[in-house]
């Protein structure tokens, strides 16, 4: 299991860990910083699913007038890291 550090843009959180196994599901999602609930319930939602379907459903979701989200970069964060392209830490 790689475990992943991922440094946020345009939101209140600051970076995302999160766990991706072999078959590329997602486990152990935690913000650092950000709405305390909404982000606990992101990592409870997305637990144990595959990143491509994380990728789909959160993607562009925007917060307030904000470009990005939370749920945004966390997709941006495993799409970068499916891509082999991350820019995590």
């Amino acid at each position: 299991m790689k475990q992943i550090t991922y440094p946020t843009w345009g939101t209140c959180s600051k970076f995302i860990n999160f766990e991706l196994d072999e078959d590329h599901r997602v486990h152990n999602v935690q913000f650092l910083g950000g709405c305390d609930g909404n982000t606990k319930g992101i990592g409870l939602l997305v637990e144990g699913m595959y990143a491509e379907d994380i990728i789909k459903k959160l993607r562009g979701v925007t917060c307030g007038y904000k470009r990005t989200s939370c749920p945004d970069q966390l997709a941006q964060a495993l799409e970068k890291e499916l891509n082999g392209n991350p820019e995590a830490l």
